[in-house]
């Protein structure tokens, strides 16, 4: 069952979970030593490990528990005759990176991305740098609850190397931004990894682009000291701050594994992943016209509104990073962004990239010559609420189907739960929880008294039906 931590809900990764599932909507992640332990991780690895292929990455966050895990993995990798190339302490978007810039057969990453300190998870990746899809990760859970894979024999148990992975990744995210434009800009940038791995690539990212750098919360500490590692408005004060004691340009804040991040403006506004999204697919599809942009149906109207204003075509998809990426490989899609501050830009790599991320931003404001409060602002056209309603498991898809047969609206799609649109720009997106008992709804209109309006609509809808199922 889900755990509550900071409001926030999170879920168990256990052996037992309902149906022989480990992972999640992103890898695996539970509670250190009660939900996720140093036995399950090693049949976890061994059995990854026997499907990935010989030659694996392996990588850690600054999480406490990071190197126990680490070891872990290690072990079962190496019993089942990988060879492991060892990263070190990395943000996940360095070793998915490695892992495709090597040509190794996959990787995985021991972190809990955005997590309280006690949690911690495994990310497995594919060859190509990308998370592996849900058939491999039901193949490797086949596996492992099958009791494991065949372990190697004494003489053919693999060997660790050490991998080195910075440089080509900074070389990379480089030499995809017109390094010489935003040079000239002469930008000043405040950096929050918030105690993750941000601190060892971003600032680094920010002073090769030019720009006069500070830093707050920039000391790796797996216990998150300073705030969550989750950035949100609510815990982004010291960061706010910073920018406007120091005259920063652009603040940027890290989620703990450093593949999402959020900015404030020079005015010490905080803006959420829609609005930075939205502003980089417009300097894009400037350079790319007529390109495809993917974006999972949770994600602002206003990026369906800047992908039409620049010529380009949207395509959307159920939720999660995941999904996101692997469409984008499997369409060719250059470009991927996620509500939550999650860009993905696949002439570098089609995966969540914060530092990426913030080179593409820092291009914007340079090329536009403009303030970020200005180019945010322009973006800033709609109000988003989200809501959640009880719902046991079993009812789930009854729900659904009721919800189903008795909603209108303009336009329905059904890519993932169901989403209605309104005349009005208005729409409300009703899925069912992939993490928990519940169904989600998230709302969004030109006017915050609409979006509580279709919230409370959308829950005393859903509310009646499971009444009406469980009786």
């Amino acid at each position: 069952m889900p755990l509550k931590e900071g409001g926030r809900e999170y879920t168990r990764a256990t052996p037992g979970d309902v149906m022989g599932r480990l992972f999640g909507t992103n890898g695996i992640r539970g509670v250190v030593n009660r939900d996720l332990t140093v036995e399950m991780v090693v049949k976890l690895a061994s059995s990854a490990g026997s499907i990935l292929g010989s030659r694996v990455a392996l990588g850690r966050d600054g999480r406490i528990s990071s190197f126990l895990f680490k070891e872990a993995a290690l072990s079962g990798l190496l019993s089942v005759g990988c060879d492991v190339f060892d990263l070190g302490i990395v943000p996940t978007p360095v070793l998915q990176y490695a892992t495709k810039h090597f040509n190794l057969d996959g990787g995985l990453m021991i972190t809990a991305s955005h997590n309280p300190p006690e949690f911690n998870g495994v990310k497995v990746i594919a060859g190509d740098g990308v998370e592996v899809s849900r058939s491999v990760e039901e193949k490797i859970e086949g596996v492992y609850f099958k009791g494991g894979p065949e372990l190697a024999s004494w003489d053919h148990v693999g060997e660790t190397h050490e991998l080195h992975a910075f440089e080509p990744y900074c070389t990379s995210i480089l030499s995809n931004i017109d390094l010489e434009a935003v040079r000239r800009a002469n930008l000043k940038v405040a950096v929050d990894p918030g105690n993750g791995v941000a601190t060892l690539v971003a600032p680094r990212i920010a002073q090769e682009l030019g720009c006069k750098t500070y830093s707050v919360n920039a000391d790796v500490d797996g216990m998150f000291p300073s705030r969550d590692s989750e950035p949100r408005p609510d815990n982004l004060n010291d960061l706010s701050a910073l920018v406007q004691a120091t005259g920063a340009d652009l603040g940027v804040a890290f989620d703990g594994d450093a593949d999402r991040a959020i900015f404030v403006d020079e005015k010490g506004r905080i803006y959420w992943g829609d609005v930075s999204f939205a502003l980089v697919v417009k300097e894009f599809l400037k350079k790319h016209p007529g390109e495809a942009v993917a974006t999972p149906v949770s994600s602002s109207r206003i990026i369906k509104d800047v992908v039409e204003e620049g010529g380009g075509s949207l395509l959307w998809t159920s939720v999660g990073s995941v999904t996101v990426s692997r469409t984008m490989v499997e369409r060719s899609i250059k470009l991927g962004g996620e509500e939550n501050g999650g860009i993905m830009y696949a002439p570098h790599q089609p995966v969540r990239d914060g530092s990426m991320a913030m080179a593409l931003i820092l291009e914007a404001m340079a090329k536009e010559a403009e303030p970020a409060s200005r180019l945010f602002g322009k973006l800033l056209r709609y109000r988003q609420m989200k809501a959640k309603v009880p719902c046991p498991e079993h009812l789930k898809s009854k729900v659904m189907e009721k919800l189903e047969s008795s909603v209108e609206a303009e336009h329905i799609e059904k890519i993932d739960g169901i989403k209605l649109w309104y005349q009005d720009d208005s729409w409300i997106l009703i899925r069912p929880s992939g993490t928990e008992p519940a169904i989600r709804l998230y709302a969004e209109a030109k006017e915050e008294a609409r979006v509580s309006k279709l919230l409370e609509n959308g829950k005393k809808n859903i509310e009646e039906i499971i009444s009406k199922l469980s009786h």
